[in-house]
Order: C-alpha cells, then structure tokens, then sequence
C-alpha cells in the first residue's frame, strides 16, 4: 500500500492499471497488466485528464489523503490475504499512518509505510515478498516500462505536474 500526493493520485487515476491474475481470470496463468483510463475508458465523456483534475480538486479541497492499496498479486506468486487488506484499510480509516515511518519507492515516487497493524511488516514492502530480488527488479521496471508506455497516448493533455507524478526508470551504473 502507498499514500500519495493528489498529482500521483491523478497519474494513476488516469492510468487506471489493474492486473488479471491466476484464479481470476480463465487460462491466465501468471499476472497480465491492463490498463483502463480513470478504470473506466469506454464511459469517459470528458478527456482523463478532467477527471484528473476533479479529483485532485476534491483531494485538496477536503484534506483527503489518496491511498493506493494492493489487492492483487504479490512475489509469492499469490493473492494478496485478503485479511491484510482489511487491515490496511481498517489502518487508513483508524488514522494509524498518521505517525509511522515512510519509505519512498525510487521508481514510482509513492510513500510507503513500514508498519501496519495485523499486517507483518515484509508484506508492506513489496520488494521483500520476493526471494529473487534480481527478478524483483527486472518484473517492476518492466511495469515501470508499461505505465510510461500506456500513459504516451495521454501526456499532449494532461497537465504537466500530473506527468512528472508518474514512475520513472531507476537509473543503473
């Protein structure tokens, strides 16, 4: 799970990326990424980006913190417990993140927390459900890739701060 600034809330809003995974979906054997602006694109009047905008209105107007919780896939090769998405949730509406540790994601620029309760602290961090860390990597920068790929046909007219809110390629020496 991550909290996120309005802007970042507004890039993923527009991306609208979801994943079909094992057990879901027939003959899907390993998590697809797919993508659907503002998670609906078929019923958008408007351009993604004015709804964007509404929603980071609305944010702002109402001091409202954007959380983007994972209840899909993680490196176990399993769904997320659904009993760990409760408790993030319970978390977020108990204002248990208010005076916990972050950790920012260096692709995705997300915060993240380092504790939850009733959720054990490797689980938040979605680097340390993987045993292959090397793996870890190669599968993220090749979401990475997918979200700046599928957000090209947006970025004429979205604002630019809603642009730079997106993930970025970490930089290897």
């Amino acid at each position: 799970m991550s909290k996120l600034t309005p802007e970042q809330a507004s890039y993923h809003f527009i991306s609208g990326y979801t994943a079909k995974v094992a057990g879901t979906e027939m003959g899907v054997t390993e998590p697809q990424a797919t993508f659907s602006a503002c998670f609906g694109a078929a019923f958008m009047m408007w351009h993604p980006n004015r709804y964007a905008e509404l929603l980071a209105e609305k944010i702002k107007t109402h001091k409202a913190t954007a959380w983007l919780v994972n209840t899909g896939w993680n490196g176990t090769g399993k769904r997320m417990k659904l009993k760990y998405t409760r408790a993030m949730i319970d978390a977020i509406h108990n204002h248990d993140f208010d005076n916990v540790e972050f950790v920012t994601d260096e692709e995705f620029g997300v915060q993240i927390p380092t504790s939850c309760p009733n959720v054990p602290g490797e689980v938040l961090i979605p680097k340390n459900t993987w045993d292959d860390k090397a793996k870890y990597a190669q599968v993220k920068n090749k979401l990475v890739r997918l979200f700046n790929e599928n957000f090209e046909q947006f970025k004429a007219n979205v604002n630019p701060e809603i642009i730079v809110a997106g993930p970025k390629i970490k930089e290897t020496a």
